[in-house]
């Protein structure tokens, strides 16, 4: 563990959300000697300022151009240099750090995330989008430049720690758990008629509206199938999904012989973000402890594909490959907006998503030409978007 206590140069993008607030609440409790390089965030200027006055960072950095001004008269004084808008994102996420954190929601966080793999970083990764959209080459990227990428969604890092590379070939599934979200025992009738402050009540876990939107409709669930695929090489007739309302077990790993590896642990997004912070060691850290006894049995049922169709759409996508995920991921956006706006239902949000794909079949991201990846994804992802906001302007006619 000694290597642990050296200075180690860190970035967080999307330090103002949930996985970024719990970054630097981790790196706190466990007392980590680091050095901040830069700190980014999308437009809470005021606590990105609070974040930047008690880590100075060498840069803060706030996508929204209209509020650097603000910023930089939080930080008069501090010795942090302060920028905006979406290009120095990207180039705070290329600068000097041995680990960043990606935390950026929605497909915004593909250029930054593909910024630190190409500096070579170890991106510890909680955006799913960056994985949906463009994996293969967010992960070959990140190789050739001599980094790595480490799943910091709970998930994800549980297979992560529980899959042996030795035996990958002989691993049969990979079974990611789902609570269920707020509408789990809910009847579609009940779900369409559902208002956006019922789905995003998360019952445990804290997160953003559009993260706790997606786990109401178990898109999340379908990011998450996708990324899985990326990740670990894994087809998509292999990789499954278990509701577990108790989020004890965060996923599990079956092998063909029979044996299924589980990580378990209390639902705390900081104990993902200390095991990629220090892999292949750990970080001690106050962290909670897990008491199967006062947890009490533990459920497991089959997801529900009729009254959660984006657990099925998402599959699809999966097998279809191309710029099958990347579009549904933006139609997802797209929708999830809509309904946030009270322009769509609940039930529309998937009706969108599948709509989309449906209407965009056959595209693809050209990543095999030796294209610009970035601006092959932008493209698909512009399309995308125009599609699904025809459609949900048709729904509100």
């Amino acid at each position: 563990m000694g290597a642990l206590t050296l200075p180690r140069r860190v970035s967080v993008l999307g330090s103002t959300g949930s996985v970024g607030v719990s970054t630097l609440d981790l790196l706190d409790k466990a007392k980590a000697e680091v050095e901040v390089s830069a700190l980014t965030a999308g437009r809470n200027v005021e606590r990105l300022a609070q974040q930047a006055l008690r880590w100075r960072p060498k840069l803060a950095v706030i996508e929204d151009e209209t509020k650097l001004g603000e910023l930089r008269e939080r930080l008069r004084g501090s010795g942090v240099a302060s920028a905006a808008g979406a290009g120095a994102v990207a180039e705070a996420a290329a600068a000097e750090a041995q680990w960043v954190m990606s935390a950026i929601v929605g497909f915004a966080g593909l250029a930054p995330t593909m910024a630190a793999a190409k500096a070579g970083a170890i991106v510890a990764l909680a955006n799913k989008e960056s994985l949906v959209c463009a994996g293969p080459s967010l992960l070959r990227t990140a190789k050739f430049a001599g980094g790595a990428v480490i799943p910091v969604d709970s998930e994800h890092s549980a297979i992560f720690q529980v899959l042996d590379p030795m035996n990958a070939q002989h691993v049969a599934r990979l079974i990611l758990t789902a609570s269920g979200g707020p509408f789990r025992t809910w009847t579609r009738e009940q779900m369409a008629q559902a208002t956006p402050e019922q789905a995003v009540a998360h019952p445990k876990w804290d997160m953003g509206v559009k993260i706790s939107i997606d786990s109401a409709t178990m898109m999340n669930k379908g990011l998450e199938m996708i990324e899985a695929a990326y990740l670990f090489s894994m087809p998509a007739e292999r990789v499954d999904v278990l509701v577990h309302p108790q989020s004890i077990i965060h996923s599990l790993v079956e092998y063909a012989d029979g044996s299924t590896l589980a990580q378990l642990g209390p639902p705390d997004m900081r104990t993902p973000i200390a095991c990629a912070f220090a892999w292949p060691d750990r970080l001690p850290w106050p962290a909670p402890k897990l008491d199967l006894a006062a947890a009490g049995q533990l459920t497991f049922e089959e997801p529900d594909l009729r009254r959660f169709p984006a657990l099925k759409i998402a599959k699809e996508a999966l097998e279809a490959g191309g710029a099958a995920p990347a579009v549904m991921n933006a139609a997802n956006e797209v929708a999830v907006a809509a309904f946030l706006d009270r322009k769509i239902g609940f039930l529309d949000i998937a009706a969108t998503v599948a709509e989309t794909l449906e209407r965009v079949a056959g595209e693809r991201l050209n990543t095999a030409s030796g294209g610009d990846v970035l601006e092959d994804a932008r493209q698909v992802d512009a399309m995308a978007r125009r599609i699904a906001g025809d459609i949900v302007a048709a729904q509100g006619r």
